[in-house]
């Protein structure tokens, strides 16, 4: 009897250890479903591939109805209806710092949501056009002094999955580090500045270098926020809002509305005809201040 139970015992160890060898083997089931500490993609890839993963081909954006061209080679025009300039452009950040909402094609793209199809100096244009005033960019001597100008209102526009237009104000793009919620600040036309080359006495505006619609203060912003704002990378205030942004690559259209008093309004009706504006074939003069 008793070498009957030893024998039992023996078994019942037998089995234990084969058990305990299974359940090494055999994976964790909440590990196997939900992810595990090695499955889960690190900050850096999950910020790669929000960058990465790219919108499927789109046709262009519909042209504005009665929307003015400024230019044959840009899709920018002045919407006399609407009293805005529209300009568009794609996603090209996700996710990541910034140092401004949006930019010139080919330029800072790395740094900035939208890559604007168009040359600064027409927005600018428009944007007097339509009664807006430029006031300064921000100046850091011999002290700092904020961006200064009429007060734009800017949107988003582009067409969701299911083809239907969305559209959202630029600054729910934006999130702000400290607070975690969507930036505040509104955007000031500063209106850069011109360089003139000494040798061509041609003169250069500085926007066109990429400082268009700035979140980090710049001499050359051609937009900013009228804050104090670092351009250092140490001290960047601002981040893409990832899950607000549609897909890199997705067609968008700015929509830049000045806030104007009513004698503003009337003024730039009387100088332009009622809101109109010419068509030229070349492009749009820009005289300095």
């Amino acid at each position: 009897m008793y070498s009957f139970r030893l024998h039992q015992i023996s078994q019942g160890l037998a089995f234990l250890a084969v058990g305990a060898c299974l359940l090494v083997l055999l994976p964790n089931p909440s590990v196997a479903q939900f992810g595990g500490p090695d499955d889960a993609p690190s900050t850096s890839e999950e910020r790669e591939d929000a960058n990465r993963i790219q919108a499927p081909p789109q046709p262009p954006l519909p042209e504005p109805e009665g929307g003015i061209r400024l230019d044959p080679k840009y899709p920018v025009w002045v919407d006399p209806k609407q009293k805005a300039v529209l300009v568009d452009g794609k996603v090209c950040l996700r996710q990541g710092f910034l140092e401004m909402f949006a930019c010139i094609r080919n330029t800072k793209e790395h740094e900035a949501i939208v890559a604007a199809n168009t040359k600064a100096f027409l927005v600018h244009a428009g944007l007097l056009r339509l009664g807006a005033q430029p006031g300064h960019p921000a100046r850091f001597q011999p002290k700092y002094e904020p961006p200064e100008g009429t007060e734009i209102d800017l949107f988003v526009e582009w067409r969701d999955a299911k083809g239907q237009i969305q559209k959202a104000r630029a600054q729910d793009w934006i999130k702000d580090v400290r607070t975690k919620k969507a930036m505040s600040y509104p955007f000031v036309f500063g209106g850069s500045s011109f360089w003139v080359d000494p040798e061509s006495k041609k003169q250069h505006y500085q926007a066109e270098g990429g400082d268009f619609v700035c979140v980090s203060n710049f001499g050359t912003a051609m937009l900013d926020i009228p804050v104090k704002s670092s351009q250092s990378n140490e001290a960047l205030e601002f981040e893409a809002y990832t899950e607000r942004i549609p897909l890199v690559g997705t067609q968008v259209r700015l929509v830049f509305r000045p806030k104007l008093e009513a004698k503003a309004e009337d003024a730039a009706k009387a100088e332009g005809g009622g809101g109109k504006v010419e068509k030229r074939e070349s492009k749009l003069e820009v005289k300095s201040k």
